[in-house]
């Protein structure tokens, strides 16, 4: 059964904001949010993998534009 938040706090390191959303599958946590972050290189137009900011936390570029955090949740 998932779960839906409107807010997800600086948890993720990110602000939230109208546009982002946090589900939660049992033990897992998939949050999605416009990214407004300015990267000093070229990203992959489709989609970009890596390390999060915490340990255990998977982010995924989407399109340049959507930002998807995925972990467990505490």
């Amino acid at each position: 059964m998932a779960s839906e938040h409107s807010n997800a706090g600086s948890r993720f390191g990110l602000e939230s904001t109208p546009s982002s959303m946090l589900l939660r599958f049992g033990k897992r946590e998939l949050f999605l949010c416009r990214d407004y972050y300015k990267r000093s290189y070229r990203s992959n137009p489709l989609i970009e993998c890596c390390a999060g900011v915490q340990p255990g936390h998977l982010q995924i570029l989407l399109f340049r534009r959507w930002l998807v955090v995925m972990s467990k949740s505490h």
